[in-house]
């Protein structure tokens, strides 16, 4: 096939290769469209003709115009799941291990790595001496540590109201994550972020794993302070060994960036297989973020919410985004981006739809604020954060994924704090870029079966959660960013 159209009701196919004029990923028109007619995809409207379009046509952001506008009350959806369809009381009757690293607090990790976690941008500089020492003068391959990173951002201080409050809930948040077997956090002293204050908003650490340290009460030189900390840490972090868990204790977060046509068709229905497989068949969790690029296609994930608790939370999930868009002067369909409509994604509802595939089809389980961790509850979870990569991605891991599932049909080098396994939308961008790209989903297009990708995908990923380390983790990209919406003093 040339072009496939992907549900019956669409008006728009999609070119499998560069057709004459049609680049591949890009929509063709299946019939003559006049000016203000609904353009269908996936089965929903994407948006409306801007003018006529011949059949044959191509048909991409020159041509559509979105039909967002601005917050809606959805008084008339209804969610149509069954409570008792929710993983929340799952009994597998297949049950998985994987060998990963369990923790005091009950938790699992999947590296088991050492990290030093500034209060304020302005102790960087000593974090980054410090990590570098213990690298070139204590850290062996082999001794039972994966890694050992410090974490840069420019926060911390001359913040007010949430912005404060949301830089304090994702340091603590990677204060209790499972993938480090050690952290030091440096202070300064005199910042907004208090380090005694912050120590005591991480409420109950684990003392043997997690230590404390500011800058201005050390006496002397605080590099060498730091330096004795953490090679301790790191000693106590080489006696830690993986153990068969259950993967109802893993938990992923779905993420994608600078996606395609092709993202809605290869890899987002690939990773909405593997979640369902994870929450339904073994008693895991996935979080799905993004919550701009879930405008258009939001109602299909509120009627597969659990409870109408949950159906409430999603709205206000949904129109709290809008409202933070329009309190700003910003439509709600400014997207997609330069790279989206090159690839041939012309309206964020297109994009959404694509987009949101990557939940599957489970029940919504869980609602979750921005830098809020997930509870004792498995199964499907929404989280508040933007669509930015960096920021979205930090937000899943902070919540407590131990891995990010990242689909990308342009390409990315970029990782997160925790393992960021990239899976290309294409054939084309895995053969180019093959120190990127950890698994390419190209391969649906191309004559595989869903069955038996899926297969391989499950496989490649329990690999990566048993220490083979993603491509982004050979070149040691792991990076954090923390939103932020108000006042910088």
């Amino acid at each position: 096939m040339k072009t496939i159209q992907i549900h019956p009701a669409d008006n728009v196919a999609v070119a499998l290769e560069d057709l004459p004029g049609i680049p591949a990923g890009h929509k063709v028109a299946l019939r003559d469209f006049e000016a203000g007619e609904q353009v269908v995809k996936y089965g929903f409207p994407i948006g409306h003709t801007i003018h006529a379009v011949p059949k044959g046509a191509l048909i991409d952001h020159h041509d559509i115009q979105t039909n967002l506008s601005g917050t809606l009350d959805y008084k008339d959806v209804r969610s149509s799941m069954d409570v008792s369809s929710c993983p929340l009381s799952l009994a597998s009757s297949h049950p998985s291990t994987f060998s990963g690293y369990l923790r005091p607090d009950g938790q699992v990790g999947i590296r088991n790595e050492l990290w030093v976690i500034p209060t304020v941008g302005c102790v960087s500089g000593i974090v980054r001496r410090v990590v570098n020492r213990l690298k070139h003068e204590v850290f062996h391959e082999g001794e039972g540590v994966d890694a050992i990173v410090g974490f840069s951002h420019n926060y911390g201080c001359s913040q007010l109201g949430d912005d404060h409050e949301n830089t304090r809930r994702i340091l603590r948040d990677m204060v209790h994550h499972p993938n480090a077997g050690g952290v030091l956090v440096v202070g300064l002293g005199c910042e907004n972020n208090q380090p005694r204050d912050f120590e005591a908003f991480c409420g109950d650490y684990d003392r043997e794993r997690v230590r404390f340290m500011v800058s201005q009460e050390v006496e002397g030189d605080e590099e060498e302070y730091a330096f004795r900390q953490l090679t301790e840490l790191y000693r106590r972090a080489c006696t830690n060994r993986r153990t068969p868990q259950p993967l109802s204790k893993l938990r992923v977060g779905l993420k994608c960036g600078g996606s395609d046509g092709f993202s809605g068709i290869t890899a987002n229905p690939l990773l909405g297989r593997f979640s369902d497989w994870l929450c339904q068949e073994q008693g895991g969790t996935t979080v799905l973020t993004e919550v701009p690029e879930m405008f258009g296609a939001e109602t299909i994930l509120m009627r597969r919410c659990a409870t109408p608790e949950l159906l409430q939370q999603t709205i206000d999930l949904i129109n709290d985004f809008k409202t933070y868009f329009l309190s700003h002067g910003q439509p709600v369909g400014e997207n997609p981006s330069p790279g989206n409509k090159a690839g041939g994604i012309s309206t964020l509802e297109e994009k959404a739809l694509g987009c949101t595939q990557k939940s599957g089809s489970s029940p919504v389980c869980g609602v979750l604020a921005y830098g809020e961790r997930i509870g004792e509850g498995s199964g499907l979870h929404l989280l508040s954060a933007p669509g930015n990569d960096l920021v979205a991605s930090t937000a899943l891991a902070a919540a407590g994924c131990q891995l990010v599932l990242f689909t990308t049909g342009r390409g990315t080098p970029f990782a997160t704090f925790v393992p960021t396994l990239k899976v290309s939308t294409n054939t084309a961008l895995a053969q180019a870029k093959p120190h990127w790209i950890d698994f390419n989903a190209g391969r649906l297009i191309e004559g595989m079966s869903m069955d038996d990708l899926l297969l391989q995908f499950r496989e490649a990923v329990l690999a990566v959660c048993e220490g083979r380390p993603t491509q982004s983790e050979e070149r040691h990209f792991a990076e954090i960013a923390i939103f932020k919406n108000g006042v910088t003093l």
